[in-house]
């Protein structure tokens, strides 16, 4: 698993090899941010992204890459994630993780203009945290949330939000979502 775009284009990230962790796979990655850099009407440099259900931390650390102002990731196991961490010792002003269940965020006074979501999949967990991320106003106004599924999984898109694009990546579906 690498980086692969950016700054740290090329540059290898921890991989675990536990069934618990499922990291977005490259192709994907890569995608989904060629997507985004056609919605975004701003630089990088002006994003504040949040990589919720962090797990390894590829997606956030890609934004990273790319130039993001600051990077939050939020999970409940930063084990993976805190060894990724170690590889950006010049980053650490711009990163913050929340060790906390997604599922049960709490109200802060950031407002992410991207957000990634990549609950495990199949478990039900997706529309919980959505509603928590909006319940609790992590999504700016005008941002772009990106929810990550399995292919054949239900999601049920939470009215509050508008649908603007749907991928599908090999087993993976990515749901690109505004305010409505």
């Amino acid at each position: 698993m690498r980086i692969v775009a950016g700054l740290y284009r090329g540059k290898k990230l921890f991989s675990p090899q536990s069934d618990s962790v499922r990291p977005t796979a490259d192709r994907a990655r890569e995608s989904v941010f060629n997507i985004l850099y056609s919605m975004i009407k701003t630089s990088w440099a002006e994003i504040s992204f949040a990589d919720i259900f962090a797990g390894t931390g590829a997606i956030g650390f890609e934004a990273l890459s790319r130039g993001a102002k600051k990077v939050v990731f939020v999970d409940m196991d930063i084990a993976a994630l805190n060894k990724n961490l170690s590889l950006f010792p010049n980053e650490k002003n711009k990163i913050s993780v929340i060790k906390n269940d997604a599922t049960k965020l709490y109200n802060i006074s950031e407002k992410f203009d991207i957000i990634f979501m990549d609950a495990p999949y199949n478990k039900g967990l997706s529309e919980k945290a959505v509603n928590a991320i909006l319940n609790n106003e992590w999504l700016a106004k005008d941002g772009l949330l990106i929810v990550e599924t399995q292919a054949d999984e239900p999601f049920a898109i939470d009215e509050r939000l508008k649908l603007i694009d749907k991928r599908k990546y090999g087993i993976a579906a990515f749901y690109f979502l505004c305010r409505d």
